[in-house]
């Protein structure tokens, strides 16, 4: 006697392990019961999908037994790759999710970092500026390349404190030309 049945089985190619309990029952019968299991699938209900039970005789069993599996078993079998296959992105998912967190955790901590800096580098100025060191103050601001965002308020700083420095050969004050056109009267003074 030759059987297709492991044949059959192939065909539906079924990703897991195929449990087939034969159990008689009274005159005749038996409950067939078929389960498949897919120890990849790491999702906890696939612990919720019953067995499929047949009931019927010897020969009910052998007529009807593949037509009555196939559908519900290639389904079962499909649920429990898409199953997986939904763990699986899920993980890559969380592992994204924690990257993106711990990325966007880096960027606003090096932001408070950078905005410290910023405004100890201005108070510093401002200090230096209260006891009339307006040079070392002109130093001790922000770089305008380093604080783009900020360019504005450091160039109007900066501009302040030029005013305060020693006069240059190059430049000259209302003050001192003032200055100097008294003295030019007082010296010619007869």
């Amino acid at each position: 006697m030759q059987t297709n049945f492991f044949r059959q089985i192939a065909k539906m190619n079924l990703s897991g392990d195929l449990q087939i309990t034969l159990r008689p029952t009274s005159e005749n019968s038996f409950v067939l019961s078929v389960l498949l299991k897919n120890e990849q699938c790491g999702d906890d209900a696939k612990k919720l999908i019953p067995p499929l039970n047949l009931r019927g005789t010897a020969e009910e069993l052998d007529n009807g037994f593949f037509e009555n599996i196939s559908t519900p078993l290639q389904t079962t079998s499909g649920l429990m790759v898409d199953m997986e296959n939904f763990m699986k992105q899920l993980e890559e998912v969380k592992k994204k999710s924690a990257m993106e967190k711990e990325k966007s955790e880096r960027e606003k901590k090096e932001k408070e970092v950078k905005a410290k800096k910023y405004k100890d580098a201005f108070e510093k100025a401002e200090t230096l500026e209260k006891e009339g060191k307006y040079k070392e103050a002109w130093s001790a601001l922000p770089k305008v390349s380093e604080y783009p965002d900020f360019t504005e308020e450091i160039r109007k700083k900066q501009d302040e404190y030029e005013r305060h420095f020693a006069p240059s050969l190059f430049t000259e004050t209302p003050t001192d030309k003032a200055t100097e056109s008294e003295n030019a009267h007082q010296n010619f003074n007869f």
